[in-house]
């Protein structure tokens, strides 16, 4: 019984409590005076400044208390689905969880999957072929690495993926690295490493026209990209679906290649792993040439 009669004084005091202290929505006014809110006592004398003051360290020791039980994840230490695109992760950094939260490992039916794509396949599961990331992610990383050495050796990349929603990862993967990186978003022109002169003229002679690593978000509508690349002996890497036969580049990255985020995933990897060579390489021409000027200081002394 006094349980129960000190639960309804509390429930009381409570609702009176909010009550009191319930406010009337401000009035704003184009002039610099605000008119005092209504149900606000104003501050008179000193007991009153004493019981603000109390009420305010009060709430603050409550806010210390329970902050610790509550969640710490904000928009900035929590995935969001953008992040893929803007802010993507670095190839040390990549994990099966990413992968898979990407939907890396959906393949195509299990009646499309090309025999050559075998040894990438960890199974079936509701007629469609599951991906096998413990392969996915070695070859990721291994494309990632050669990215760097291409980048850290002044060597141009261009990124390929002529879908509509791989525009936008293809034009930021470029952007990334910088100068010495390119991107193809619409239609590849059949013939412009084949038959380069006749398409671009006879100027571009002393001028890098072939590139020095492709990489295909979609390879199967880029079929004619790959036998230029092939001809010219340019390195190619990819992303191979079930459906895909890997052998049709260089360095392939079995993933689902459908798969927006997926494609951001994998584009963002590789570029950043571009824009860490292209640091490296910038490192070393600077120390080259502090070395240079030190060398010619020191003839002069």
């Amino acid at each position: 019984m006094a349980s129960s009669a000190l639960r309804a004084g509390l429930a009381a005091s409570q609702s009176i409590r909010r009550t009191a202290v319930r406010r009337a929505p401000r009035v704003f006014a184009r002039n610099a005076y605000t008119p005092p809110l209504q149900g606000e006592r104003p501050l008179e004398n000193w007991d009153d400044w004493q019981d603000f003051q109390s009420d305010r360290h009060a709430f603050k020791q409550m806010v210390d208390v329970y902050s610790e039980f509550g969640s710490n994840q904000t928009r900035e230490n929590t995935f969001q689905p953008h992040h893929t695109l803007h802010r993507p992760l670095a190839p040390s950094q990549a994990t099966l969880s990413a992968l898979i939260a990407a939907g890396a490992h959906l393949g195509h039916s299990k009646s499309l999957m090309n025999p050559n794509f075998m040894p990438y396949a960890y199974g079936v599961r509701a007629d469609i072929t599951i991906i096998d990331l413990d392969q996915t992610l070695p070859l990721l990383r291994r494309a990632a690495s050669l990215t760097r050495a291409i980048a850290a050796r002044d060597g141009t990349i261009v990124f390929v993926g002529t879908r509509k929603d791989l525009q936008p990862a293809v034009v930021k993967a470029a952007e990334r690295i910088g100068p010495q990186a390119y991107n193809v978003g619409e239609r590849w022109l059949p013939g412009t490493l084949t038959n380069r002169f006749t398409m671009f003229g006879a100027g571009i002679k002393d001028q890098r026209v072939i590139p020095d690593l492709v990489i295909f978000l979609n390879p199967l509508a880029n079929m004619n990209a790959i036998r230029e690349c092939a001809i010219q002996h340019v390195p190619t890497i990819g992303i191979v679906d079930s459906n895909v036969d890997p052998r049709i580049v260089m360095y392939p990255i079995p993933a689902n290649d459908e798969s927006t985020r997926t494609a951001e995933l994998i584009t963002g990897m590789l570029s950043i792993a571009g824009k860490e060579g292209k640091i490296l390489r910038d490192q070393q021409q600077s120390q080259m040439s502090r070395g240079n000027s030190f060398s010619r200081t020191k003839r002069t002394a």
